[in-house]
Order: structure tokens, then C-alpha cells, then sequence
């Protein structure tokens, strides 16, 4: 996979992705095979349920990858009672002689599929590992091919414009109240106890369960993003079943869901200055994408640019769907997350700018999300996490931040279903602290507009000595196997294939 479709596909695994395209069914017609002995701990492989291994059949499937089925209680205080079924799938390592373990991805969202991730990055990790893993993922409940549940909301509530909260361009809220308070109620209705079952906390068991179905000891990580919260309570509730592991692009685990979101405000903020800088770029002239000689004059370009479209939206290529400030907005806040996107901001400013310009939306906007991907992401956000219930706080919030950071104009503090949500969060977060092993090696963009920088750093802190960070001198979302930087790339591989770790955090030029 080349670095740009690496980069492709964490843009679209994410938060407000549009998960149409992942498999719904990864049925196989499968043989019954006996879960793997770990080679590095001698471990037979424990009472769990037997998985059945076929080669995978859905769209994107590599060679060799094999799909299966893994049960696990629906809730765990009921063991015996009412299971779902997670999606799960393996790379086995091409060189038995040389493997050393299981290597696990835990992908971002939430809302993302850990078997599309294994099928996007499972060749370039192949060639990284040498033999020395058996890499695997699983889709969390709600997700790719595991247990679903739904939510009920009518289309035109499941448009991505609808799903975010971009308050109205004179600042209200009104409208994204009443839609929350609607989206809160149909969940309630139509979840059941599937929906009220995702959380990071089940699927940290669940990933426990996967380790012992696959007759793992310990098991090493790769989690990203959203996953690195997963893996570090996973290293929290079980240390000594981890063996190597690596978080990237790590979120800020002193806050949960909405706090994240709010990251995000100054994420898009910093990271703009290196959109700026490619805008200005004599390169892009050739291509008609040059949007200005000097880079500080990107910046008030774009905020006028979207303050014209918030009063007077323009016709664009999508039928009865105009181009506002908000969705100017919105393509900005993902094209950001990697370089090779910024042509896609650049097209529609140039096309504003022409009197007779037509802008052409990004596809995302021109379908609905699937229900089910809804209730993905909204029941691990909802669940885990108490959020803000009152319309005064929100408003406060918003305005505050529409006026620090204009480029997201109140979007990340404003109010979402979750808000309104029935099912009020029972356990409290895990604190992660740095007891355990010291095993765990930390990368980071500088600039993220997703995962900040400086919530990265209060992982590093909380994690103590039991992490050291690799700083990426670079921008977008995603760093191992995504940026091109050698240095980067070789201190993760290292660390996972022979086991070297640096002594003290380090950094990596760009």
C-alpha cells in the first residue's frame, strides 16, 4: 500500500466516516482449525471458543488473509447468556520459522473496522515484520461483519452534514438540539441491548477473548488513534498479556469522547499552517491549485471565504445540496489529515472565486451513512462517557470557541446525541498510569489535526516510564508507515521485530 492510500484510508476510518463501502458479511465456508500454540511463551492454547478459518471473501481481502467468527458474551456479567459475533482475521506469518508472536491492529473511530485495517495495511506490515508475527484485527461490535445494531433514523438524519454539529453561521444551536434530542430517542428505541453493549471497556474483554481463542499468552499491538485509547487500557487492565506495543497517534486520556472532539478545535487550528504553506507553493500553479504568494494570507482568505458561503451559498454539482461555509468547513477538517487531500479544499476555493464556478462536492456528501455505522460510532461515544446535558452549557461552549477557532467555528464543542442519551455510563474511565511493563513506544505527528500533539503528550506522561515517544516532524493524521520518514518507520519496526527501544524519547525530521 502505497503512503498515500495508507493516509487514504485513516482519513476515512474515522469518526465521521462513511462506512458504506466495508463488508457486511464476511461468512466463509470454513473448516474447523485449531487456534495457534504461541512459539515465544510455549502456551497451549486455553478454554475459548474454536474459531473456524476460511480465506476471506470480501471486497479488499489480500491474498492469504482468512476470515472468521469469535463469540463473546453480550454482557460479561452473564457469561452463558446472549453472545454476539465479531468479525475477526488473520495474516499468518509467512516465515513460521522466524515468528515470534501475535501482532494485533486496533483501529481508530470509533466506528472503524479492524479487517478493512488489516486489509489496507497487511502487505506493507508483512514486509515490515520479516515473518515475526502473525498479524490479526477484529471489527469491534457494530462494526464491518460483527453484531450490528441499528438506531432507526430517516436518511436525511443520516447525512454527514446532518450527523455534525456545525452550529447555524449566526452561532445558534436550536436546530442541533432538536436533531439530538431526536437522533437520542430513536437509539433508545431501537438499540436494545446490543447498542447499550459498545464500549471501549467490552472491547477490551473482547480483544482479551481474542487473545485466548488464538492460544496467546501475551500478544503485541498496533493501536491508532481512537485505538490507542483501546490498547492503553487494554496494557492498563492487563499488563503482563502484553508483549510489544505501539500507540499512534495517540489521544489525550485524561479526557474521553468529548474532549476529543474538542482537541480537535486547536488540532485543525495548527495543523492549517502547513495547508497554507502548500497553497502558496509555486508547484501548485501549474495545476491551478496556487491560492495566494504568501501563506499568512491563506488563513483570512479561507475565513472570508466561508463567512460569503454562510450568507450566500453557492450552487454546486450535488442537486439541492449548495455549498455553505459549514461544508467548506468540513472538506477543510478532513483534507487536513494528510497532505495528498489538500487539493480538494484548493478546488473548491479556486472554483468560489470563479463568477462562473461550479463547485464539485466530495463524494461523501452526496450519500447517507448507513444506519448501522451510526449507532457504531454514537454507542461507544455515548456509552463511555458522561457528556455535557444542558443547552446552556453547549452555547457557552460554542461561542467561546467559535471565537478562538475560527476555522471550526463552534463545530467541536457543540452538542450531539450523546447528550441525550438514555443510557447513562455505569463504570467510570480507566486512568492509565505507568505500572506495568516498560514496553510500550509511543509515534506522533507534530502537527495532527485529529489527535493533537499535546494530548500525545499527556499519554507519554500518564504512561510514565513504561513508554517512550517518537516525534514525527510532520503533519496529518497517522504516522507509522504513513509519512515516508524513515526514521519514524524504522524505530517502530525495530522495537516490534527485534525488540530495541530507544533509551529517551526522540524525534525524527521531517
Amino acid at each position: 500500500m502505497t503512503i498515500n492510500a495508507r493516509k487514504a484510508l485513516l482519513a476515512t476510518l474515522s469518526v465521521t466516516a462513511v462506512a458504506a463501502a466495508l463488508p457486511a458479511n464476511l461468512a466463509c465456508t470454513a473448516k474447523d482449525t485449531h487456534a495457534p500454540v504461541s512459539q515465544h511463551t510455549g502456551a497451549t492454547a486455553p478454554v475459548a471458543p474454536r474459531m473456524k478459518w476460511a480465506p476471506c471473501s470480501q471486497q479488499g481481502a489480500l491474498r492469504g488473509q482468512e476470515c472468521s467468527t469469535l463469540k463473546v458474551p453480550l454482557d460479561y456479567r452473564h457469561p452463558d447468556g446472549p453472545q454476539a459475533s465479531l468479525a475477526v482475521s488473520r495474516l499468518r506469518s509467512q516465515q513460521p520459522d522466524e515468528r515470534r508472536g501475535t501482532l494485533l491492529l486496533i483501529p481508530g473511530g470509533p466506528g472503524d473496522s479492524g479487517v478493512a485495517l488489516l486489509s489496507g495495511m497487511g502487505t506493507d506490515l508483512r514486509k515490515e515484520m520479516a515473518g515475526a508475527y502473525d498479524i490479526v484485527s477484529l471489527d469491534p461490535r457494530g462494526m464491518g461483519g460483527s453484531t450490528k445494531a441499528r438506531c432507526g433514523l430517516p436518511e436525511s438524519a443520516r447525512q454527514q452534514m446532518a450527523l455534525n454539529a456545525w452550529p447555524a453561521p449566526d452561532g445558534r444551536i436550536d436546530e442541533n438540539i432538536a436533531r439530538a434530542k431526536e437522533a437520542a430517542a430513536a437509539c433508545a428505541r431501537n438499540g436494545g441491548s446490543v447498542l447499550r453493549s459498545f464500549s471501549t471497556a467490552n472491547e477490551v474483554r473482547d480483544i482479551d477473548r481474542f487473545r485466548q481463542a488464538l492460544g496467546e499468552r501475551r500478544i503485541s499491538a498496533l493501536g491508532i488513534s481512537y485505538g490507542t485509547y483501546v490498547g492503553a487500557v487494554y496494557a492498563q487492565k492487563y499488563p503482563q498479556r502484553t508483549d510489544r506495543w505501539v500507540l499512534d497517534s495517540s489521544v489525550d486520556p485524561t479526557r474521553s469522547h468529548p474532549g476529543w472532539l474538542a482537541n480537535a478545535a486547536p488540532g485543525v487550528d495548527d495543523r492549517f499552517d502547513d495547508f497554507a504553506a502548500w497553497a502558496t507553493d509555486p508547484a501548485r500553479e501549474e495545476a491551478g491549485l496556487r491560492l495566494g504568494r504568501k501563506a499568512e494570507g491563506i488563513r483570512p482568505s479561507f475565513l472570508a471565504m466561508a463567512e460569503r458561503l454562510d450568507k450566500h451559498p453557492r450552487k454546486s454539482t450535488v442537486d439541492g445540496m449548495p455549498l455553505t461555509g459549514n461544508i467548506l468547513r468540513q472538506v477543510l477538517w478532513k483534507a487536513l489529515y494528510d497532505n495528498s487531500t489538500f487539493p480538494q479544499v484548493a478546488k473548491l476555493m479556486r472554483a468560489v472565486q470563479q463568477p462562473g464556478g461550479t463547485p464539485e462536492l466530495p463524494p461523501q456528501f452526496t450519500r447517507a451513512i448507513p444506519d448501522e455505522a451510526v449507532a457504531s460510532i454514537a454507542g461507544p461515544m455515548c456509552n463511555d462517557a458522561r457528556w455535557p446535558h444542558t443547552a446552556a452549557a453547549y452555547r457557552r461552549a460554542v461561542e467561546a470557541d467559535r471565537s478562538r477557532y475560527p476555522l471550526t467555528a463552534g463545530m467541536p464543542r457543540n452538542v450531539l446525541l450523546c447528550a441525550f442519551w438514555k443510557n447513562r455510563p455505569a463504570t467510570k474511565l480507566t486512568k492509565i498510569t505507568g505500572d506495568g511493563p516498560k514496553n510500550v513506544l509511543m509515534i506522533q505527528n507534530r502537527s495532527d489535526p485529529s489527535t493533537p500533539y499535546f494530548g500525545a503528550l499527556k499519554m507519554r506522561k500518564a504512561l510514565g516510564d513504561r513508554a517512550r515517544l517518537v516525534t514525527v516532524e510532520a503533519g496529518g493524521h497517522g504516522a507509522y508507515l504513513s509519512n515516508g520518514n524513515a526514521c519514524g518507520d524504522r524505530t517502530v519496526t525495530e522495537f516490534l521485530t527485534k525488540g530495541s527501544r530507544p533509551t529517551r524519547d526522540i524525534r525524527c525530521a521531517g
